[in-house]
């Protein structure tokens, strides 16, 4: 098989993977919902929004679905299921630069305390919020994500111009995510609130409770950064040869390196705000993705990382939900379980080739 049908049959594999999971996350719940009363729930809510828009008058539709099949479908699993494609997506491609930009294969969010540093702010930003009785934005989340993700990952870099081996700076990493998560921990147990419950939930990672307005926010600043990612596949691609050949090729290495940092911790910080950390997604799917490529052209793999980053976490979302219902897992326990084996095969490979 050449190399371009290889490529094209891989995208394909993916592309039906996401539709399938997507398709059985809305379907598959509590209450089963049949496939083509979910479809004629999303036709009739999308002529609605058609009509809406062009002021025609809407036809009936959806006859054959019931009202509580459609606010299940429209008001809880649609946007929950989209969250986990978009959220999922910016992990792995978050993963996938921060590989890049250490030149270490289990680098990710997760390993280097970033997705920590961004949920203690949240934390923080949250808990003082319901003390005031007050609620908080979607974009003031992603912000304090931001800020925690930035200072993680600013201590990170300083550790890194100070520690030559990069298996200690994944340990630092480690030790700095254990500290934050310690101290969100201490924050959330003493927080005095009646939404205290769903605080907890959040800081162990989840999907549950996004609504329709969180997906539209998390689409722009997803959308966006992904797309400057894409933008910037052939300076990476000339980075993964080795800093000396980029700068040779003419390439500002440091501003290029600041341009990784901002977005890989916008990305991780878009995760954070709205589920919670998320563990394993960033590492475990771009080694899967090269495998299923062959290759690890930054062209190929920006789209291919956010395409798998997605059916990882319809998968594990779907798992999450269904293993023990009623019963949810936290996503966090799902992506570790499927995660792990891959991280572990990873650093024995890594070691064999020594």
């Amino acid at each position: 098989m050449s190399k371009g049908k290889r490529y094209g049959a891989a995208f394909v594999i993916l592309l039906v993977l996401v539709a399938v999971f997507l398709a059985l996350n809305i379907c598959i719940g509590s209450v089963n919902i049949p496939l083509s009363d979910t479809l004629d729930i999303i036709k009739s809510a999308l002529a609605g929004i058609f009509h809406s828009i062009t002021g025609a008058e809407s036809a009936a539709g959806g006859a054959g679905a019931s009202s509580t099949y459609a606010d299940i479908v429209l008001d809880i699993r649609a946007p929950r299921a989209l969250a986990a494609v978009i959220l999922g997506g910016a992990l792995a491609l978050s993963g996938y630069l921060l590989q890049t930009f250490f030149h270490n294969p289990i680098a990710s969010p997760f390993t280097l305390g970033i997705s920590s540093g961004a949920k203690l702010v949240v934390a923080l930003v949250m808990v003082a919020a319901l003390g005031y009785s007050r609620q908080v934005s979607s974009w003031l989340l992603i912000l304090a994500a931001f800020v925690g993700a930035m200072v993680c990952m600013g201590f990170v870099v300083l550790m890194s111009r100070v520690i030559n081996q990069m298996s200690m700076l994944i340990v630092s990493g480690v030790m700095i995510g254990y500290i934050c998560s310690a101290v969100t921990d201490f924050v959330v147990t003493f927080a005095d609130d009646s939404d205290i419950v769903n605080l907890h939930n959040w800081s162990l990672g989840s999907f549950s409770g996004i609504s329709w307005d969180n997906v539209a926010i998390m689409a722009v600043v997803v959308g966006v950064a992904t797309l400057c990612v894409f933008l910037l596949s052939k300076p990476i691609s000339a980075y993964q040869m080795g800093e000396a050949y980029a700068q040779n090729m003419g390439l500002n290495v440091r501003l290029f390196r600041i341009v990784l940092v901002i977005l890989s911790s916008v990305l991780a910080a878009a995760v954070t705000a709205f589920a919670g950390p998320v563990s394993f997604v960033g590492i475990a799917v771009p080694h899967l993705v090269k495998s299923l490529f062959g290759t690890a052209q930054p062209l190929l793999m920006v789209p291919a990382c956010f395409l798998g980053g997605a059916t990882f976490c319809l998968l594990c979302d779907l798992l999450a939900r269904t293993m023990f219902a009623p019963t949810e897992l936290s996503i966090s326990t799902v992506t570790a379980m499927l995660g792990a084996p891959v991280v572990i095969y990873v650093m024995i490979r890594r070691q064999k080739e020594k």
